[in-house]
């Protein structure tokens, strides 16, 4: 081995000093780059927020026809609840915008989710399936599903479905159920010692006749039991059946009188025996498909309301101020909306997914639906006041 191997190479050009401050310079450049790269992120998202709400910018806000929410007029000119309300926002927001009609509320929705429009406003319901391709504001308005149903329904069409429906049949089980349980002790006591009681499948058959005809009170006295067991059990199932059949009666009774008076429909359960229907790919036709109950679809309300005059269908389910809306002023001959609410919906604006404008607008709303100026509107409107 000679002498100029046993020499460690050193780079004649850099020190050891003039290395460390390389490094150092180069890990000082990578930082200043990673900092100017995010504050170029957020000076381009500030420049979109800006340019969405720059005053030059002309926002496209969609619409719908939903008395009294969104209505046009024959001038073309739009006015109604979420219209007084967006342009209330608007003028405070100095906004500019132009409304826009969608055709139903999917292709709002749609045109919202794919940026043809900046914004949705009419009565649009708030759902988790809707949420997923679209956003939405603070609630500005909370109801529930009404049902409309005819004013003139036959009576005795509405007492044979009541005759016919399950909770009919369901207390005319339970009242045989009884009968049958004190005929079977009464043949365990007197099958023995009574003749007419006496033997198997016949004495048994005897013995569920007899609590029938007890709990009717109809020749009960005749073939009675006779030992002390099975008289203590009739004595207390002709007491028990009298109060029983006058609380079946005035059940009863007061189901029919009802359902002549009112109709077929007072309730949601009574849907479950009656033709329904509600408008195609609505909020409502969802909420009635979760509960598993059959119905007719129909394009919007004016044609499911005139199918109810028509007594092509029993009831017809909608959001309740729309429905009430439309059959006050279009079908009170024919067609009214039963005393009686169900579900929970919530109407916001529809937004694009990571809109700029929702910060802005869900301060504005919560601002406006906690006003005077919006409960005088909806009591003026709908003769009530709901909000979040």
């Amino acid at each position: 081995m000679n002498s100029f191997d046993q020499v460690p190479f050193v780079p004649h050009d850099l020190s050891p000093k003039q290395d460390a401050s390389r490094r150092t310079a180069v890990e000082w450049a990578v930082l200043l780059c990673a900092v100017a790269l995010i504050l170029l992120g957020s000076g381009f998202n500030r420049l979109e927020a800006q340019d969405l709400t720059a005053p030059d910018k002309e926002l496209v806000v969609a619409t719908k026809v939903a008395p009294p929410f969104a209505m046009k007029q024959t001038d073309g000119s739009w006015s109604g609840i979420s219209i007084a309300l967006w342009k209330k926002i608007a003028d405070r927001e100095h906004l500019r915008f132009r409304l826009v009609e969608a055709q139903s509320v999917p292709d709002l929705l749609n045109g919202v989710a794919n940026g043809t429009f900046d914004a949705g406003v009419a009565a649009v319901t708030v759902t988790a399936e809707r949420a997923h391709n679209v956003e939405f504001t603070q609630p500005f308005y909370n109801t529930g599903l009404g049902v409309a149903v005819p004013i003139n329904e036959n009576p005795w069409l509405a007492i044979g479905r009541a005759l016919l429906s399950f909770g009919f049949f369901q207390a005319v089980g339970v009242l045989l159920c009884f009968a049958m349980a004190t005929g079977f002790l009464i043949w365990l006591f007197e099958r023995r010692k009574t003749e007419h009681f006496g033997g198997g499948a016949k004495g048994l058959g005897s013995s569920f006749w007899w609590s029938t005809m007890a709990m009717t009170q109809a020749g009960a006295a005749h073939n009675a039991p006779a030992t002390l067991p099975g008289r203590i059990v009739a004595m207390g199932w002709m007491i028990a059946s009298v109060i029983a059949i006058a609380v079946f009666t005035a059940g009863i009774t007061s189901t029919l009188t009802r359902r002549g008076l009112e109709g077929a429909v007072h309730g949601f359960n009574d849907l479950r025996s009656v033709r329904v229907g509600a408008v195609a790919n609505s909020a409502t036709a969802d909420y009635l498909r979760r509960q598993r109950l059959s119905f007719q679809t129909f394009p919007d309300i004016q044609t499911g309301l005139s199918a109810v005059g028509a007594g092509k269908v029993d009831a017809f389910v909608h959001d309740k101020p729309l429905l009430t809306w439309m059959v006050r002023n279009d079908f009170s001959g024919s067609v009214r909306v039963v005393d009686t609410s169900f579900s929970s919906e919530s109407y916001g604006i529809v937004l694009p997914k990571k809109s700029a404008l929702r910060p802005m607008l869900d301060l504005a709303v919560l601002d406006q639906v906690e006003s005077d100026w919006w409960q005088q509107t909806l009591f003026e409107t709908l003769g009530t006041s709901r909000f979040p």
